[in-house]
């Protein structure tokens, strides 16, 4: 029996001696020219497509009641308003004082007449 030949190994190229600058490599189309950013990513901003009638939420009210657990509400604006209530009794309090505060909020009234 022989034994198995070995691959040959790949030799590794020598190192150059003086310091060179990187050049940028050709476009696929040979043209020379440098490319700025990968194929289908847009070089420019674009405006937002979706256009809004101007209005944007300023208060959240997030209400979580698992099964056989206690149920927790949070009141959230941004007026600074920030408020926790865990259990039956207090989460539908603070749900109350919620839409109590949306009427109230100094965010949401209009002060045009008042002078």
């Amino acid at each position: 029996m022989s034994t198995p030949r070995r691959p040959h190994l790949k030799s590794l190229p020598t190192p150059p001696t003086s310091p060179r600058t990187a050049e940028p490599a050709p476009a696929a189309s040979g043209s020379g020219a440098p490319k700025d950013v990968a194929e289908g990513v847009p070089s420019s901003v674009r405006p937002d497509p979706q256009t809004g009638d101007g209005r944007y939420p300023i208060a959240w009210l997030t209400i979580t009641a698992p099964r056989g657990a206690v149920p927790t509400a949070t009141s959230i604006c941004e007026c600074g308003r920030n408020l926790f209530a865990a259990g039956h009794r207090k989460a539908l309090a603070l749900i109350d004082d919620h839409n109590r505060h949306r009427t109230r909020c100094p965010l949401r009234t209009h002060q045009e007449g008042a002078a």
